[in-house]
């Protein structure tokens, strides 16, 4: 009993550890720390292996909230159950809204000041790129025929074009998930709902997370 309390206390500090370094260390927030989250969780402490992690940040941005809250809290419930999700989402949101509270103050005082701005700007671009890489190694493991193609295209045209609510593509998409999956199945036709890993194939090499 007592070996398996020390497990988990272990367990659950390291939990801890990696959520209250991500949080104050990567910028953007939702989207722009998935690419983090993955290095962590995936690659150096293997917690989960990248089927899950799609899987994770399916549920993390359907359900309401911020997408990084979300995903610490899949994480940290996956790992130690309810204590390990308090303990992740904690760990991920405490340093940051102390951060936020202190820069917001001095936003005040140096709203005006150009290097100020100047550095902002910066911050933005690189905003942006994050959020690709994470679309990008999303969509490598979301886009497995021409269907998820389609509703791929199709999604993103709606949001670019159209005014039409992001809450209706979240219901709709599973929907029609299911919907292509037994339309094929009732064919007769192959239905993949996972993309298939291959151990041997080299993942490409991205720069260092963190800004």
């Amino acid at each position: 009993m007592n070996t398996q309390r020390k497990i988990n206390l272990n367990l659950l500090v390291q939990l801890c550890a990696v959520f209250l370094k991500l949080g104050p260390s990567t910028f953007g927030g939702g989207y722009a720390m998935i690419a983090a989250i993955e290095r962590e969780v995936v690659e150096k402490k293997k917690w989960l292996d990248r089927s899950e992690m799609a899987d994770m940040i399916s549920v993390a941005g359907s359900a309401p909230g911020g997408v990084a809250v979300n995903s610490a809290a899949f994480v940290g419930y996956r790992m130690a159950g309810v204590i390990g999700a308090i303990g992740a989402v904690a760990a991920i949101t405490l340093p940051t809204f102390i951060i936020v509270f202190v820069l917001s103050l001095l936003g005040m005082m140096f709203q005006d000041v150009p290097k100020v701005q100047a550095a902002l700007k910066g911050i933005h671009a690189a905003i942006v790129a994050l959020i690709i890489v994470a679309a990008f190694k999303m969509g490598k493991r979301s886009i497995m025929d021409a269907a998820t193609l389609l509703l791929t295209a199709a999604s993103v045209s709606v949001l670019l074009f159209t005014q039409v609510h992001s809450l209706y593509l979240i219901i709709g998409g599973p929907i029609i998930g299911v919907l292509v999956v037994f339309v094929k199945r009732a064919l007769g036709m192959a239905a993949q709902t996972e993309k298939e890993d291959n151990e041997n194939k080299q993942e490409p090499h991205f720069p260092e997370y963190y800004i």
